[in-house]
């Protein structure tokens, strides 16, 4: 089958860790006779550099032409002082916004194998970690009204958490859907003791229910949830937030499996398209030392096998040379503990590469 990909590797580690996702994706093209026609594209920093815009018309529009996206992470110190709108994170938002990616899938899964890089006790570390944060990647505060000014004599600010409830709808939906192929346990974490939008998303989770009825829906105070997932992961399996709580949430749920730098993630919508990536930053202080972990990347390659191509041998092919590598004992330095020996970020690439 042949597939179009386009390729933002981003700033900082973002071309290391994306070179070695696309060394195991040759690797499966070869093995099960596929291609993959990949197309390097400019956003972020790298392309603030070149053109003076964080996401280039052009780029948008080979990402719209595409099968999906590879993205690597964009940011960093180099570009924190210039205008607010010319930043690259705002060409992150616009790619969502653009591509109209309105759900961010993020999977924390601990792998045995490395149960003793995560910060949490052994006796909660064994109960398990296997849970989906289903977050809301196109609304809420980050895309609302915003503004500074002054005001009698008072500087202020101020950003608006806003939800219609057709964008909580969708959102909830798909939410629904991944719990019933998973464990049928869904949670929606919110503040809604306090937030009118919160409100609103309970009001239209609980209609949502009602098409799914061997789905157990609860909620969760985002604060309560931040505690719980420390006390005892293993009592979540699907969790549904909005914007800024899952930004949160997921990252926090990244160290409790051992590093920020295991976790993929996918931005999708309603058909297959989807934009993959790791859930970490560009991590400038590390960019160019051959350290930086690169498996949350080529996980974010086995999702967008899964979710956007629809192969699910190949996809399960990339997890289990992971999974294979790690059993083997090969670490990168981020999830190195004593056990084990460690490798570069390069060396992973090719020893998962080899695995498969």
């Amino acid at each position: 089958m042949d597939f179009k990909i386009a390729v933002i590797k981003g700033d900082g580690v973002g071309p290391e860790i994306v070179d070695e996702g696309l060394k195991v994706l040759d690797k499966i093209a070869q093995k099960y006779n596929h291609k993959f026609e990949c197309t390097n594209v400019l956003g972020g920093g790298a392309a603030i550099d070149v053109t003076g815009e964080p996401l280039p018309k052009e780029s948008l529009d080979i990402c719209k032409a595409s099968d999906a996206v590879l993205l690597g992470a964009v940011g960093g110190p180099k570009w924190d002082n210039i205008e607010s709108s010319k930043r690259p994170e705002k060409g992150l938002l616009a790619l969502r916004s653009g591509l109209g990616l309105f759900v961010n899938l993020r999977p924390a899964t601990m792998h045995e194998s490395i149960k003793e890089a995560s910060p949490l006790r052994a006796d909660i570390v064994e109960k398990g970690v296997d849970f989906v944060v289903v977050r809301e990647l196109t609304g809420g505060i980050y895309f609302s009204e915003r503004k500074t000014g002054v005001e009698n004599g008072v500087e202020f600010a101020y950003d608006v958490e806003k939800y219609d409830e057709n964008e909580i709808r969708r959102i909830g939906k798909k939410a629904f859907e991944t719990a019933m192929i998973r464990n049928k346990k869904l949670t929606c974490v919110d503040k809604a003791n306090v937030l009118d939008s919160s409100k609103l998303w309970r009001k239209v989770l609980n209609e949502l229910a009602k098409d799914y009825p061997e789905v157990e829906l609860s909620y969760m105070y985002v604060d309560n949830a931040a505690m719980q997932l420390v006390k005892d992961p293993s009592q979540f399996d699907v969790i549904v937030t909005n914007n800024i709580f899952g930004d949160i949430i997921s990252d926090e749920a990244s160290m409790i499996t051992g590093s920020i730098g295991m976790l993929p993630s996918a931005s999708v919508r309603g058909d297959d398209f989807g934009m993959y990536e790791p859930i970490h930053g560009s991590a400038p202080d590390i960019a160019g030392q051959n350290v930086v972990n690169p498996i949350a990347t080529i996980l974010s390659v086995a999702m967008m096998l899964r979710y956007s191509f629809k192969l699910e041998e190949e996809a399960k092919a990339i997890e289990t040379a992971v999974t294979n590598v790690l059993n083997a004992g090969y670490r990168t330095k981020d999830i190195y503990n004593g056990v084990g020996e460690v490798v570069g970020t390069k060396e992973m690439g090719d020893l998962i590469a080899k695995e498969i």
